[in-house]
């Protein structure tokens, strides 16, 4: 369940597994990536997902975000019983409810900064007053149709700034900002057990040194293969969740991101997703993906094995004419491959003419992804063939890799 990159992504790698992939598309853009690992159902002809799954004998599901839970035929297809790549029901809390995840953390004993729920203006601008330091502004409820998309404050006056200009529909999560030494860790949850994956780095900012707003989504990433835990993420803010884990059924991914301060990580936030940016390089770091994401939907014990020579991962983003200011729209313009890539290409808002030419649709155009057994192995390969794409007003950010990794890098 998805559109663009995600679903092109983990559908042509699951098919390459050798599964039979279909999507069902969940937003009303980039439809075309996905037709060409699979059929595609669009909901204006169906509705509800539940039909398909019976008919086509579906044996495994992966939702490309946690807004399936809220659509109207979500009981329905969760009594089907097929196998979900997704915690489902109480489990989902944890990356749905961000005072939830909070109070989680505290009763965990987990590190989490400073955070505060205001139900309107006034009363976030009574917060600051008496919490006089920078906020990160984040909707109460993860959704990516929230009234709040992350409004990342770095100083006082930022913030005051920002709390006359939110949409405070379902009231707004202020969480102390601690800098931005940040990384995430990505792992599966089976069998009550954490299975570490790969610690990962995106580089969520618009322009090259970390600069411009925070895109909606990240413009690169970086992961490295890290089942032993290398800088002690899961040890310090996933493993002392087994117990809640074991008691909710989860099983499934989960991805924490976390920022270092004086030495400690301290949680930010937690998906229940392996993500756009991360999700098509673990995958293709697993020697079997099919079969870890079925025993994984099934709650069962796993033996992670992983291809050699895939030890690093570089995503990097082609963003398109606009971005990341949205509201800015340009002509649908040629998308070009001047050379033959030689590493993955995952197409987002593109479709083509009537000539049989590529043509962009939105604000990202494509994200390519590459491989190392170092990571500066990785990240020129990335930089290789990002620089075989061009359309007009595209760009990528030149500097993925010379900051914020390793993790706990400012």
């Amino acid at each position: 369940m998805g559109v663009g990159a995600f679903a092109h992504s983990t559908s042509q790698i699951l098919k390459d597994a050798g599964a039979n992939v279909s999507t069902y598309l969940t937003r009303t853009y980039a439809h075309y990536p996905p037709s060409l690992v699979g059929p595609v159902y669009r909901p204006d002809q169906f509705p509800s997902p539940c039909a398909l799954v019976k008919e086509n004998a579906i044996n495994l599901v992966a939702p490309m975000s946690i807004d399936w839970a809220q659509a109207p035929w979500a009981e329905e297809f969760l009594s089907l019983g097929v196998p979900i790549f997704c915690p489902t029901r109480d489990a989902m809390k944890i990356e749905r409810d961000r005072d939830f995840a909070r109070h989680l953390c505290h009763d965990c004993k987990i590190p989490f900064p400073e955070s505060h729920v205001a139900r309107n203006r006034i009363e976030a601008e009574t917060v600051l007053e008496r919490h006089p330091h920078p906020f990160v502004l984040k909707n109460p409820f993860c959704s990516p149709t929230s009234p709040i998309h992350t409004i990342l404050c770095e100083t006082l006056d930022d913030t005051r700034s920002w709390l006359k200009h939110v949409d405070y529909a379902e009231g707004v999560f202020m969480q102390e900002y601690l800098g931005r030494c940040e990384a995430g860790h990505i792992a599966l949850i089976s069998g009550g057990e954490v299975h570490s994956l790969v610690t990962n780095q995106e580089y969520k900012r618009a322009f090259a040194g970390n600069l411009g707003i925070v895109a909606g989504a990240p413009l690169g990433g970086l992961v490295e293969s890290d089942s032993g835990d290398k800088y002690g993420l899961a040890r310090e803010l996933l493993h002392p969740l087994r117990s809640w884990f074991r008691q909710v059924k989860y099983c499934g991914p989960i991805q924490v991101t976390a920022v270092r301060r004086r030495d400690k990580w301290h949680v930010i936030e937690y998906n229940i997703r392996i993500g756009v940016t991360s999700g098509a390089m673990l995958l293709r770091m697993l020697r079997d993906p099919l079969e870890v994401l079925l025993r994984t939907a099934k709650n069962q014990s796993l033996d992670l094995k992983f291809v050699g020579g895939l030890k690093f991962g570089c995503s990097l983003t082609l963003a398109g004419y606009g971005y990341p200011y949205v509201q800015v729209r340009g002509p649908q313009l040629p998308v070009e491959i001047t050379e033959p890539l030689d590493c993955d290409l995952w197409w987002n808002e593109v479709a083509p003419d009537g000539d049989g030419l590529l043509r962009s649709t939105g604000h990202r155009i494509a994200d390519v992804v590459a491989f190392g057994q170092t990571l500066e192995q990785a990240i020129i390969k990335a930089y290789a063939n990002i620089r075989k794409l061009r359309s007009l007003g595209s760009y990528y950010r030149p500097d993925v890799g010379q900051s914020l990794w390793p993790p706990g890098n400012p």
